[in-house]
């Protein structure tokens, strides 16, 4: 009798992860859950030095932000910029972004730090919906026209943080808290 009981439980929550799946809530419950991790404080960007030294930033590209401008990498020279890669299926990504949104609005004003959110989504239109959806501040476009050398990850979300002189600084692969004291004072100090 105890395996029929068994048998039961599992069908539910089968037919609940199937229901998330097929509704496209299974991305939000997702991230929304992994959000809450980040909120404990408990994964927090790693800041030891990567050891890219002779690995210049590639300041080719060209990308379009959801109002339909052309944003251009160029145009980021000489500034320390924090970049992010992400999309709309992403859990993960999904999980970072207030997180970033929050880190964002605390250096919104400090002269030559600059943010910019690259959606990946095959489709431009996901990505704009995606972002129109949420009340975050973080500078966000579309990768229309492709990702360069530097930019090309093996997943998402990837963050990276190129300095002045062009050097990228920071990289990291998988979600975290950027919003600390510790990473705010690393990008402010770059």
């Amino acid at each position: 009798m105890d395996w029929k009981k068994e048998i039961k439980s599992w069908g539910l929550i089968l037919a609940f992860f199937a229901f998330l799946y097929f509704t496209g809530l299974l991305p939000v419950v997702q991230g929304a859950l992994q959000s809450v991790l980040l909120s404990t404080g408990l994964i927090k960007p790693k800041l030891e030095r990567v050891d890219l030294t002779n690995k210049n930033f590639d300041y080719a590209g060209t990308f379009q932000d959801f109002d339909g401008n052309t944003i251009r990498l160029a145009d980021y020279k000489g500034k320390t910029v924090f970049i992010n890669l992400w999309a709309s299926w992403c859990g993960p990504c999904r999980a970072e972004m207030p997180h970033i949104s929050e880190l964002y609005k605390s250096v919104q004003d400090v002269e030559n730090l600059e943010f910019l959110m690259i959606g990946v989504d095959n489709d431009y239109q996901k990505s704009k919906n995606f972002i129109e959806g949420k009340s975050w501040s973080f500078p966000a476009v579309h990768a229309s026209y492709g990702l360069n050398k530097s930019l090309l990850s093996e997943s998402i979300p990837t963050t990276l943080v190129v300095n002045p002189e062009g050097k990228i600084v920071f990289y990291q692969e998988g979600m975290s808290n950027f919003n600390t004291d510790e990473f705010r004072d690393f990008l402010i100090n770059q």
